[in-house]
C-alpha cells in the first residue's frame, strides 16, 4: 500500500527574446542587453489530472502592453514546482527548468523543494535513432499529433505589444506542447531504463511497478550474471522492465 501519490508535473514554459543593441543582423555579438530574456507563458500538467494549467503575463492585475513583467507568473510557477516530485520537460535539463532558476533567483526566490528530472529530449537522444528529436518531429513520427502553427516569431512580437488574440493563440500553442509533452512520455517510457523510483517516493510496500505503481506485472525470466541473478518483471500495463533483490549465486567459480 503507497503512503503518498507522487506529484509528477508536465511543464513547458514560452519565453520572450532579449532586447539589446549590435552593430548587424547576422551573427553579431550583442552588444548591450537591454532587456533580459523573460517568462512569458507556462502550461503545466499533473500527470493524475486530465485539466492543463496556463498562465500568460496578461492573466495578472496590473499587466500593461509593452511591459514584460513576470514576477507574478514566476512566483505562481515557483509554487507549482515546489510541490513536484517529478519534472517532466521537453528539453526541460538545458532550458525551461534552467530558465525558471534563473528568474527565481532574479527575484530571490529560495530554490523550490528538490524534485527529480525527466527530460524526453534527452530519452529520445539516449534511447533511439529518430531523425529528430524535436517536441513536433516526435509527436508526428510516433503518430501522437503535432505542436500548434504561431505563424513565426511575429505571433512573440503582437504578444509584446499587447494583441489579446496572439496571447490567446499563445496560450493554445503552450497548452498543446504540454499535451504532447504528455503523450510522448508516455510512448517513450518503458525504455527509460533511469526513471525515477516511483516506489520509494510513494512508500509503496506491495511488489509493483516502479514506474507506474500498477501491480499488474509478470515475472519474466532473470537477469543473470557470473556472481548470481535477478528476478525479471514487466509491467502489463506500461510495458516497463524492473528487477527484483540481487540473489548471489551459492556456488565455486572456474
Amino acid at each position: 500500500m503507497a503512503n503518498k501519490e507522487p506529484k509528477v508535473l508536465f511543464i513547458d514554459i514560452e519565453t520572450s527574446p532579449l532586447v539589446g543593441y549590435s552593430w548587424g543582423t547576422y551573427q553579431q555579438n550583442v552588444l548591450k542587453v537591454l532587456q533580459p530574456s523573460k517568462i512569458i507563458s507556462v502550461a503545466w500538467k499533473w500527470a493524475h489530472e486530465d485539466f492543463i494549467h496556463c498562465k500568460a503575463l496578461p492573466d495578472y492585475r496590473g499587466y500593461k502592453p509593452g511591459v514584460l513583467n513576470d514576477f507574478k507568473l514566476v512566483q505562481e510557477v515557483w509554487k507549482v514546482l515546489d510541490r513536484a516530485d517529478i519534472v517532466v520537460a521537453h528539453h526541460g535539463d538545458s532550458f525551461d527548468i534552467k530558465k525558471l532558476n534563473a528568474r527565481f533567483v532574479a527575484y530571490n526566490l529560495n530554490a523550490p523543494t528538490i524534485y527529480q528530472t525527466i527530460d524526453t529530449r534527452k530519452v529520445a537522444f539516449k534511447h533511439f535513432r529518430f531523425d529528430s528529436n524535436s517536441l513536433n518531429d516526435l509527436g508526428q513520427y510516433l503518430g501522437e499529433g503535432k505542436k500548434v502553427e504561431t505563424g513565426g516569431f511575429d505571433l512573440w512580437v503582437k504578444c509584446i505589444a499587447g494583441d489579446a488574440d496572439a496571447w490567446e493563440k499563445m496560450k493554445i500553442y503552450n497548452v498543446q506542447d504540454v499535451e504532447l509533452l504528455h503523450r510522448i512520455y508516455l510512448r517513450l517510457r518503458p525504455f527509460m531504463t533511469n526513471h525515477p523510483n516511483m516506489n520509494i517516493i510513494a512508500g509503496e510496500k506491495d511488489l509493483s511497478c516502479h514506474v507506474c505503481l500498477s501491480h499488474n506485472i509478470q515475472k519474466r525470466g532473470f537477469s543473470i550474471t557470473h556472481m548470481g541473478r535477478k528476478q525479471r518483471y514487466q509491467c502489463r500495463d506500461c510495458g516497463s522492465w524492473s528487477s527484483g533483490p540481487y540473489q548471489r549465486a551459492n556456488v565455486a567459480l572456474r
